[in-house]
């Protein structure tokens, strides 16, 4: 791909991005071993919360095999066979099938929850995990002491014990599959570098790993490689692909005396780089630090349900405690342990595990339909709160790809033919500026005469033959070299067009200026709906950029944006992010780029354009499969309503809970009503069922972009 002819505007200014290549997409092909240190979905092992050293698979092996084990324990429980008006086979050994399965079941399918509600004792932070490890221990106390008919109790809780664990275990596995791995993003950090370099010795070059490398080596890059380490261009020059640190694609000219940066691409020649960084003290490095306490920072946050389940547990220990005080005092010592277990095994209800679940797996789904792939459950919940939204301007509010601006025709010459000659010249380069030209030559219909004997000329500019004539393309440098004057007319002209920030591209017939092109990055038209519609449900928009504080006002004029960061540099973006987190606004980032990643990580919500690069998406909490910056208020609508869903959920979950642990205390026992361990795991069940229906309604959600205002 020849880059050579676009040095851009005047010095200081920036130019119009080109697209992201694959390299800012795809690692490079000596980069990829480095992902099989990553982990798929079925394999996601979290690395905090309630969810600590668990994987899908996990979940999910221990609910099919708890699942097979609880059909028979339900099946030749007594309680079961009255409820349901049978009688278990009263075959050898049938009454000691619900005991020995229900052990099973409880060290098996139940470890999860026993270790995790461990872990919150010992942090003294009840959640979920305690909860439910509260309630399969005392049921499974209890049954044993029935089965083995200490006290002559009737507490026969091995089918309830069967079914808690199983359902607790499937809502766990539906709550896993539905969220993402923080982790990814360190891996896909990681992927950015290759396995190996090209270090020159005295003797040759020979192939080294790239942790052999070290501080004053001098490696060869060659053209479509990455950089091993950060370094100093020595001898060669070549223009740099920076996207996928910068986060701004247009590719840099880096000549001897330069600084590269380690994970960089250097698009078409090779240069010897001496090497000045390694490891840990690499640009990349502190980028994947920044994520790492980023991610750190955003994971404290507690989930709704814990919320929930904490409260559940206090009140539960609590009614418990009551319980088997009011009734020890009123002599009845039989009835003081049977109304204490009985609160304490359906303190905690199947619904209560389903109702978070279950929301997050059809919320998933419904935004997934909308192109909103959503991978941390707390950036779901956190959307709702959003105070600001932090664009990143390249790729995000604009196209990440240059498009004609305006056209300046010196006088005596015609526009429409001018802008054929230079499409003429350009229509061999690759660059993304030069099929810039073309396609707007191509969409007004312009004749684009044959051109012969190209050429580029490193960093100036290209040349090319049309009709017999040398026509020259090429920005200020080129200028200079040919000492060209402008016309002062164009010259006022082009003036205005760099002070703006757009890139300025001349065409020259041998030293007379013919006129003059601007490319400017393209902005989308979904950009200025998505900024009016955020602003207008009381949302402040704000945009981020590395670009030029002219060129970043421009968009921001165009959009109308609230709030404008312009030169940021890449390790500054996570600080922006943390300056409007200071006065007290909660931010939702959404960016494309590895610089992005930090502030992606570090925001409320991290949201990634999916055009982006694999860092900034597995950083993200959330996904945009498209490049429609419209689909931040799909994610809005989708908190607001599984924010809904989840407290209603919780309501009747905690709400069947405050009714029944009373009942099941005692409390009118006076007046002949007592909610028996039977009745009670059977309220249990149908509270389930109300709970998985009411998730269902989400699925009426309305959340295609373009319908959204």
């Amino acid at each position: 791909m020849d880059h050579d002819h676009h040095n851009g505007p005047a010095a200081g200014q920036n130019a119009p991005p080109a697209p992201r290549g694959g390299s800012a997409l795809t690692p490079a092909p000596d980069a990829r071993n480095h992902q099989a240190h990553g982990m798929d979905d079925e394999h996601m092992v979290h690395t905090h919360g309630q969810h600590a050293g668990h994987s899908v698979a996990m979940f999910r092996n221990r609910f099919w095999l708890t699942l097979a084990l609880s059909v028979p324990v339900v099946y030749f429980s007594p309680m079961v066979g009255h409820l349901l008006g049978y009688a278990p086979p009263a075959l050898p050994g049938t009454a000691w099938i619900p005991p020995i399965l229900g052990t099973v079941i409880f060290f098996y399918g139940g470890q999860p929850f026993l270790k995790g509600g461990l872990d919150e004792l010992k942090a003294r932070k009840p959640a979920m995990m305690l909860l439910i490890a509260m309630a399969i221990s005392v049921a499974f106390i209890a049954s044993w002491v029935t089965s083995l008919g200490i006290g002559g109790f009737d507490l026969d809780f091995w089918w309830e014990l069967a079914l808690l664990v199983s359902i607790m275990l499937l809502g766990h596995w539906i709550e896993m599959r539905a969220l993402g791995s923080a982790r990814g993003a360190l891996d896909a950090l990681a992927a950015l570098l290759p396995d190996e370099a090209d270090r020159i010795t005295a003797e040759g070059t020979e192939t080294v790993k790239v942790s052999d490398l070290v501080a004053g080596d001098t490696v060869l890059v060659r053209s479509g490689a990455r950089m091993p380490a950060d370094g100093m261009v020595i001898a060669g020059q070549a223009e740099f692909d920076e996207s996928m640190i910068t986060g701004e694609s247009r590719t840099v000219l880096r000549s001897p005396g330069d600084t590269v940066i380690a994970g960089t691409v250097a698009t078409d020649n090779t240069v010897r780089v001496q090497v000045t960084a390694v490891g840990d003290d690499t640009a990349l490095a502190g980028i994947q630090r920044l994520v790492a306490e980023a991610q750190a920072s955003s994971s404290k946050a507690q989930a709704l349900a814990d919320r929930a389940a904490a409260f559940l547990f206090y009140f539960a220990a609590g009614a418990g405690i009551i319980t088997f005080i009011a009734w020890s005092l009123l002599g009845s010592i039989p009835d003081a342990v049977t109304r204490t277990v009985t609160v304490l095994v359906i303190a905690c209800p199947h619904a209560l595990g389903l109702a978070i679940p279950l929301v997050i797996a059809i919320s998933t789904e419904q935004a997934a339909r909308a192109g909103v792939l959503i991978k941390n459950r707390m950036a779901l919940e956190r959307m709702r709160t959003i105070d600001v939204v932090l664009f990143d301007k390249t790729g995000t509010l604009t196209k990440g790809e240059p498009a004609l601006k305006d056209l300046a025709a010196a006088e005596g010459v015609d526009p429409s033919e001018l802008l054929a000659l230079a499409a003429a010249v350009e229509a061999d380069s690759e660059h993304p500026v030069a099929r810039a030209i073309v396609r707007a030559a191509r969409e007004q219909g312009l004749p684009i005469p044959a051109a012969s004997d190209f050429s580029s000329m490193t960093g100036r500019g290209v040349r090319a033959t049309v009709n017999g004539t040398t026509i020259q393309v090429g920005g200020p440098a080129l200028l200079r070299e040919l000492q060209a004057e402008e016309p002062q007319s164009l010259a006022t002209t082009t003036k205005a067009w760099i002070d703006r920030g757009a890139a300025v591209l001349h065409i020259i017939d041998g030293h007379r200026v013919l006129g003059a092109v601007s490319l400017e990055d393209a902005v989308r038209a979904e950009s200025r709906q998505a900024v009016k519609a955020l602003q207008d449900r009381g949302i402040k928009v704000a945009m981020i950029t590395g670009d030029a504080q002219q060129v970043a006002l421009a968009v921001a004029e165009e959009l109308n944006i609230d709030e404008v960061f312009a030169e940021v540099l890449p390790a500054d973006k996570d600080k922006k992010v943390a300056e409007l987190q200071s006065r007290g606004l909660k931010v939702a980032m959404v960016g494309d780029g590895v610089n992005d990643s930090p502030a992606l990580a570090r925001a409320e919500v991290g949201i990634a354009i999916g055009a982006g690069t694999d860092v900034a998406m597995e950083s993200a909490g959330v996904v945009l499969a498209g490049n429609d910056p419209r689909a931040v208020l799909s994610m809005l609508d989708l908190s607001q309503a599984s924010y809904r869903k989840m407290w209603q959920n919780l309501i009747w979950a905690t709400g069947y809970n405050i009714i029944s642990v009373p009942l099941a205390a005692g409390v009118l026992a006076f007046a002949g009503i007592v909610l028996s361990p039977a009745a009670g795991a059977v309220l249990m069940s149908a509270s389930t069922v109300v709970v998985a229906l009411n998730a269902q309604l989400l699925r009426r959600l309305k959340l295609n972009p373009a319908d959204l205002n």
